[in-house]
């Protein structure tokens, strides 16, 4: 089964059906999810090899330059931080230059969205299409996030904390495998996402014609609030595993960048759900 992320599922991520996430797209064998092959380990001297083999490997000289570019946490870690500074970049254009020009920021989140969908299609991560989304997507951020402000003041700081507190609890959870990511909480987590998703849509075309199901107050719009957060915590532990899958089994280091717009397109989904059930809640 391929990863839900869009992001990863064009990346060579896969998932057997009996298994964690991994690299390949066959299989598992012999109780091992990755024994189907992995598109970038090449052949692994640790695969079937006699005793002959494994002493002649120990007595080999240490790794040279051919072991090197491999992606790492702290390339991760780095061009996440990129990413999402260009973002609070473009929030503060958009909180303070933009603010209340809707319409701009409108388009801006049209802007991104292309260019993530760009992104999510190409077979290898382009740094400058991710920034750019970045910056967009910030914009759009900054201007919605102001509105709110103006409304309900206080509400974005507040969603902010609360996006790094899902986070945080999100990645505890998974390093201390509270949260396993198996096939069958997969298509769980994605069953759910999916009639989520289309209950928006409906919700959305419903309100075109003067029609409101409540979803954006009261105690249904809280409901639904907290199923988008908890959607947006499903999304980053899909991430999580997909990102030490990566580190584990020597994806290039170029699929950091990836890696980091992955966790960019999690977070920015917990913020606006966040943001949302925020407003909910002190009306």
């Amino acid at each position: 089964m391929r990863s839900s992320n869009p992001v990863f599922s064009r990346r060579g991520f896969t998932r057997g059906d009996g298994g964690y996430a991994g690299f390949g797209g066959q299989q598992p064998q012999g109780g091992n999810p990755y024994a189907g092959g992995n598109p970038y380990a090449g052949t692994n001297p640790y695969n079937n090899g006699s005793p002959e083999q494994l002493q002649q490997m120990y007595q080999a000289p240490p790794a040279g330059p051919l072991q090197t570019g491999r992606m790492t946490i702290d390339d991760v870690v780095m061009r996440t931080a990129i990413t999402l500074g260009t973002v609070a970049v473009g929030a503060v254009v958009g909180w303070v230059a933009l603010a209340g020009s809707l319409g701009l920021a409108l388009g801006a989140a049209l802007i991104a969205f292309v260019l993530g969908m760009v992104q999510s299609f190409k077979r290898e991560p382009v740094p400058a299409l991710i920034l750019a989304y970045a910056a967009f997507e910030g914009i759009f951020l900054g201007v919605l996030s102001e509105a709110y402000n103006q409304q309900w003041s206080g509400a974005p700081l507040q969603a902010v904390l609360s996006t790094m507190a899902v986070s945080g609890g999100m990645l505890v959870a998974y390093r201390t495998r509270l949260i396993r990511v198996t096939a069958r909480y997969q298509r769980i987590g994605m069953a759910i996402a999916i009639g989520f998703v289309l209950l928006l849509v409906v919700n959305l075309l419903l309100s075109v014609f003067g029609v409101d199901l409540g979803m954006r107050s009261g105690g249904l719009g809280i409901i639904v609030g907290i199923v988008g957060v908890l959607l947006g915590a499903f999304f980053l532990s899909l991430d999580f595993k997909q990102i030490e899958d990566g580190v584990t089994y020597g994806a290039p280091q170029r699929e950091s960048w990836l890696a980091a717009f992955g966790l960019t397109l999690s977070l920015v989904w917990i913020y606006l759900e966040m943001l949302r059930l925020i407003s909910i809640l002190r009306d």
